[in-house]
Formats: C-alpha cells, structure tokens, sequence
C-alpha cells in the first residue's frame, strides 16, 4: 500500500519568478508547486526548466514537497520531466491527461529520467489533472493507473471551457465529485474543491466554499496566492478540539467492542464502524 503524502495546501508558484521562488518556503504550504505550464510564456519555458536547480532546493527549506507541474505538448513534457528529476522534485504535476495509457507513458519516461540522472526509480510521484470533457469517463482508469499517483483533480477553468460552461459551483459540481469518487477508489488523494479560484475579494464566501468541499470529501487544495495558505490549512486541517473527540471516540468504541458492542452512544450521538474509521483516518493524518 502506497504511502500518501498529508497535504493541506499546496501553493502555485511561477518557475521564473526568482523573488517568488525565494519566498515560498516561508508561505506555510506544505507543497509548492514550480509552475513550468500556464504561468510561463512559451519563450521563457526553457529559463524555467535551467530555473529548477536552485528552485526545487529553495522551496523545500522547511519541509514542503516541491512539485512542478508540466507542460502538456509530449515535446515540452519530456524536457519538462527530465529538468524536474535532475532538479529532484518530489511530485510531478501532470496536466491535461487523456486516459491511462497517457498516464503510464509518462511514467515510463520519467523512470528514464530517473535512471539517467541517478534516483531510485519511482521515487518521483504523480498528481493527476483531468481538464478535458473528453478525459471525465476516464477518470478512475487515471486514478489507478500508476503507483506514482498520489492525488487527482479536475480542472475549473481549462474544464468549463471545454465544456462550454462558466466555471461555477453548480457547473463543477458534478466533475469535481467524479474527481473525489475516482481519487478516494484509487486510494489516493482528491485534490481541489467545489467553486472558482477565487478568494481575494471575498474570504469569508472562499472560507466557506473550503468547508463546503471538505465535507464533500476534498483532501487537499491548490491555491496561486500566499494570503490563501492559510485558509485552506485550517478548513483542511484538523483542529486539536476535533484531534481530541476523535481520540475519545476511538477510546470508547473499543472499550465497547471488547464488551461486545458493535454499536455505542458517545457524546450524544450513536456511532458504529464506519464513524470509528472516519475518526482513526483523522487520527492518522494527524500524526
């Protein structure tokens, strides 16, 4: 069984944008995300790619994963990997995948990569991005189709624009549950939320969208603004007061097995395995 990574947060960041680079580790993040694909101009994608020696160290000062995601077109993604390995990035961020073949070809040139440059082959992970109407009936052949995948998501805007739709809560909603039920049956990590980027002129409607798609099942969230880590760490994260009940509830319900209880109330409400689980999964991301 793989060992997922416990992210919160995880913070866009220009490849070419050295003053951006230098600060992102003191952001709060616990993954950055090197951006070699939309927030790069095709002219400068070669500078982003030399940019990763010095960046991918940079962002990792205090223990965030360093990411980069690639660029679509083969052509760029192999010079894309190649740079992101030799730099030795954590996690590649994979764009506008098609299907499972498409996931698994990229894998094999990363393991090229890999050997070429001298790190252990399948060191380096997978987030997956489905962006296209023509990848949503695929999703969960995505999600499953490489060891190296540790987290999913459905794109908002590149999404709504293939599907001819403004990218809304009501439009995404439906791609961004399939996004959680192909993650969580892959056993790895839904990645997004169920809304817009937005967030700067509204923080408390961004705050409660966050919640909102926590509950729906979101694990962790992407965000192009520094204000915005620190939102998503705390609607993502777990508080010490729900770290404590689920401590109690765990303690009780064993104490009731070891009687011979499958079911017992606690704090009010009656709680059996599935809601012991759910406590234990929240325990272990904890820890």
């Amino acid at each position: 069984m793989r060992t997922l990574p416990t992210w919160r947060s995880l913070l866009y960041v220009p490849a070419t944008r050295e003053d951006f680079v230098a600060k992102a580790h003191t952001r709060g993040a616990d993954a950055i995300i090197l951006d070699l694909e939309d927030a790069v101009a095709a002219s400068e994608k070669p500078r982003a790619r030399a940019a990763l020696t010095k960046a991918v160290p940079s962002v990792r000062q205090q223990g965030a994963d360093a990411c980069v995601r690639i660029n679509r077109p083969l052509r760029l993604a192999v010079a894309d990997i190649d740079a992101a390995v030799a730099a030795g990035a954590d996690v590649l961020v994979l764009t506008k995948l098609i299907g499972p073949d498409h996931v698994r070809l990229l894998a094999e040139l990363t393991a090229e990569s890999e050997v070429a440059h001298g790190v252990p082959v399948g060191r380096t992970r997978f987030i997956g991005l489905v962006e296209t109407a023509g990848a949503l009936s695929a999703m969960e052949a995505i999600a499953a189709a490489s060891p190296r995948m540790v987290a999913l998501g459905a794109g908002g805007e590149d999404l709504a624009t293939d599907l001819g739709m403004q990218p809304s809560p009501d439009a995404l909603y439906l791609p961004k549950m399939l996004c959680v039920v192909a993650a969580r049956a892959a056993g790895i990590l839904p990645l997004g939320f169920v809304g817009t980027v937005a967030g700067l002129s509204d923080p408390e409607g961004y705050r409660a969208m966050l919640r909102r798609s926590r509950g729906l099942g979101f694990a962790c969230a992407s965000c192009v603004h520094p204000s915005q880590v620190s939102v998503i760490n705390a609607e993502y994260g777990d508080s010490p007061a729900e770290i404590e009940r689920a401590q109690r509830m765990v303690l009780a319900f064993e104490a009731a097995l070891a009687k011979g209880l499958g079911a017992v109330s606690f704090e009010g409400a009656m709680i059996d395995e599935p809601v012991v689980e759910r406590a234990r999964r929240l325990l272990a991301r904890a820890r």
